[in-house]
């Protein structure tokens, strides 16, 4: 008789027991990006190169631009116009789609001006070849840059926006030449007013 009451209290140890499970993986960490623009997703084609480097960050849609010395760098123009002031405004993106780092140091500095335009983009010049004339970056009383300064290296599949400032060319000037240190020269970029 002592035995029967052995299986009910078997049953119920069994059915009260929580059943234990496995924990959940977790999830997978976000790449960070600088990009605004999300990127694309792999295709068939570039799924097995997809592991070994960075994807590249989407180039956003400017009215020129340019690859860089690095294979995957580019820059984009993405504004050059007149201001009230007298000079002309840039604003471009540099993209590095590469799976190297891209300085910035003294990379993209006048050599002029090198010791105080490190870390800027103080050595982009714009070129209008119709008056043969060179415009350099627009300088303040201590010789620093009217730019972008303190920037850091890209990591691969970063981008950051930069700007200068650049004396204005003639008014007859409507199309103008971009020339980004590293870069390939970008020719005939339409300057808005």
């Amino acid at each position: 008789m002592t035995r029967l009451w052995i299986v009910p209290v078997v049953v119920l140890v069994l059915f009260a027991c929580p059943k234990k499970e496995e924990p959940a993986p977790p999830p997978a960490a976000p790449v960070a990006t600088t990009s605004a623009a999300p990127a694309p997703a792999p295709t068939p084609a570039t799924t097995s190169s997809a592991t070994t480097s960075a994807a590249a960050p989407a180039a956003p849609a400017g009215i020129a631009s340019a690859d860089g010395e690095t294979p995957g760098a580019k820059a984009v123009v993405t504004e050059l116009k007149r201001t009230s002031g007298g000079t002309v405004s840039l604003k471009l993106t540099l993209v590095n789609g590469s799976s190297k780092r891209l300085g910035f140091g003294y990379d993209f500095a006048d050599k002029d001006h090198e010791i105080r335009d490190h870390a800027t983009v103080g050595g982009i010049q714009l070129i209008d070849e119709a008056n043969k004339k060179k415009y350099f970056v627009v300088r303040d009383t201590e010789g620093k840059c009217v730019c972008s300064s303190g920037m850091h290296d890209l990591a691969a599949g970063e981008s950051v926006n930069v700007w200068a400032r650049f004396p204005a060319p003639p008014d007859d000037v409507q199309k103008i030449s971009v020339v980004v240190p590293h870069f390939s020269p970008m020719d005939d970029v339409p300057l808005s007013k």
